[in-house]
């Protein structure tokens, strides 16, 4: 019985979270089709039981040994990578979404994070709002639009932020009415949105936040980016899409 999960890499060895969601869908040609363009595969972080042999209570050293002469006989799965020197960890938190840290004597508690935490890569990035979206109650601000300048000087769309507290989501819409050009924006359709309203109030590209995020995927934010504070000194047009690749 192994814990870990199925993953999708691109060629730097980042996960492509998009790749593996297009995998849910109904028609088994399409899914084969998917399988041998993008192939998949299973990475295990722990090993719970082998045979007759429950490893619960052992602590992660031991798991983790018995795991890689595990993955060492088979092809079914990988081995997901593991290193003792906290330096050796820092150029996943330079070029992943983080890392998970393991106290190595801690047994396995299914359901609960006691003896391990994870560590995330957290961006920041300037960014500027052209529109918003309304929120589920009438009045307020369900998130903003986020754009960044391509190379061309095209505006691109690359996210949206959201958490806003209850008196900023109602406060927001009178701070950005005056910027509002009349026109609406449609948001990328998806499989989890089905149904949803995802179309927003354009805005005049005039107003600039820095946000924070932890994860690019295909040229967009993702994870729950957050608005940090209203960047009033910053030129929007120095707002380029160049921020993504640091």
């Amino acid at each position: 019985m192994l814990d870990g999960e199925i993953v999708i890499l691109n060629e730097k060895g980042g996960q492509e979270f998009d790749l593996l969601g297009q995998r849910i869908h109904p028609a088994a040609s399409r899914i084969n089709k998917l399988a041998e363009q993008t192939p998949a595969r299973y990475v295990a972080f722990d090993l719970l039981a082998h045979e007759d042999e429950e490893m619960l209570s052992l602590t992660y050293a031991e798991r983790r040994g018995a795991l890689e002469a595990f993955i060492a006989h088979t092809e079914a799965a990988d081995l997901t990578p593991s290193v003792l020197d906290r330096a050796d960890a820092e150029p996943w938190l330079l070029g992943a979404e983080g890392v998970i840290a393991k106290e190595i004597d801690a047994p396995y508690r299914p359901g609960e994070r006691t003896g391990m935490v994870k560590v995330k890569r957290v961006r920041t990035i300037d960014a500027v709002v052209r529109g918003w979206r309304p929120g589920k109650e009438e009045g307020t601000v369900g998130a903003l639009i986020l754009g960044l300048y391509d190379h061309d000087g095209t505006l691109r769309e690359i996210g949206h932020s959201s958490g806003f507290t209850a008196k900023e989501k109602r406060e927001l819409p009178f701070k950005l009415k005056p910027y509002e050009t009349g026109e609406r924006g449609t948001g990328e359709p998806s499989r989890w949105s089905a149904g949803r309203d995802l179309a927003w109030i354009a805005l005049r590209p005039e107003l600039v936040v820095e946000v924070t995020f932890d994860h690019v995927s295909d040229g967009r934010i993702r994870h729950g980016a957050k608005v940090q504070r209203w960047r009033d000194d910053k030129n929007p047009s120095d707002c380029s899409i160049d921020q993504l690749d640091v």
